[in-house]
């Protein structure tokens, strides 16, 4: 069945696109969903305007998040974290704590954007997939550093005496 698109429909097309699509999902998903009309000549022109707009944001957004890739790839996220004398963390460095650092440095990183197989529970140097588009990646360096108890009780001491 085909059907002029209302809306931007992820995986099916963008809004004033003509799509093919099956019958079922035509009636039981888009159309009640007013995600679609039929494909006349007037709903065509109507949607004419407002398809070209569209295109035109999609075009500057996805000129930001090239301009993003540019930007973060390559950069450095350093992450202390508690961990044993071998370089076992006690925890683990998450998608979150790797977006919120990245933040912190002025790059417009969303959670969901990076890209981790498994938590990393390891002390070093691990190299992190950000997906900021579908077909954009950066790589950015994750640095997983000890946290040293040590230290701050140095530091305690001192201030005290």
């Amino acid at each position: 069945m085909e059907l002029l698109l209302c809306e931007d429909v992820e995986h099916l097309g963008y809004l004033g696109d003509i799509v093919e699509v099956k019958t079922g999902y035509a009636r039981n998903y888009l159309i009640p969903q007013g995600l679609a009309i039929p494909p006349t000549k007037a709903n065509i022109r109507s949607l004419a305007d407002e398809k070209a707009q569209r295109a035109e944001q999609r075009r500057l957004v996805r000129r930001q998040l090239e301009a993003l890739v540019e930007k973060v790839n390559g950069a450095e996220a350093v992450i202390a974290a508690k961990a044993n004398e071998q370089g076992h963390l006690f925890g683990s460095v998450s998608e979150r704590d790797i977006a919120q650092n990245l933040r912190a440095q002025g790059y417009e990183i969303a959670d969901g954007m990076v890209r981790l197989d498994g938590h990393i529970k390891e002390v070093g140097t691990h190299e992190v997939t950000l997906k900021i588009a579908a077909d954009l990646t950066a790589t950015v360096n994750v640095v997983v550093v000890a946290e040293d108890g040590a230290l701050e009780s140095i530091e305690q001491d001192s201030a005290e005496g």
